[in-house]
């Protein structure tokens, strides 16, 4: 969390700079606008993808209490089809668990300084972390049918 609240705060001292910068050769001013741009971009859609995370993140914590309740189940309830149930439910809170923690693993923004290439990486991780939290809702939820 801390490397995350500390990406957060140099891409906004990024984008301070890239938005003060004043071109002193004015065929430069275009780029200049362009590439401030791209950063502001990016930023937002950083802050985008840190959202759904930040969103689903304190859900971890119940993913851990409703697998920890359904093994107490899983013990007191020897039944086939609904010892199969719970015991498929527990595997999908398991895997929504550790597709959270391989995620956050892996998000390292910070390793591309190219603003096209961390845009892409962005949309891409958008597109990660929406699947991760609805894997962990859709576990939740079958859980707590249970």
């Amino acid at each position: 969390m801390k490397t995350i609240f500390k990406l957060s705060s140099l891409l906004l001292l990024v984008l301070l700079y890239a938005c003060g910068q004043k071109s002193h050769e004015h065929g430069h001013e275009h780029e200049h606008a362009h590439d401030a741009a791209d950063t502001s971009a990016n930023a937002k859609l950083y802050s985008d993808v840190m959202a759904i995370h930040d969103e689903v993140m304190p859900k971890m914590g119940d993913i851990y209490t409703l697998k920890e309740g359904l093994k107490k189940k899983l013990e007191d309830n020897t039944e086939g089809d609904k010892k199969s149930e719970i015991e498929s439910t527990i595997t999908k809170l398991d895997e929504a668990d550790k597709a959270m923690r391989v995620w956050m693993r892996e998000f390292k923004p910070e390793d591309i300084t190219d603003e096209a290439k961390k845009r892409e990486y962005l949309d891409n991780e958008m597109e990660k972390v929406k699947k991760v939290r609805e894997d962990m809702l859709a576990a939740i939820e079958q859980a707590k049918a249970l």
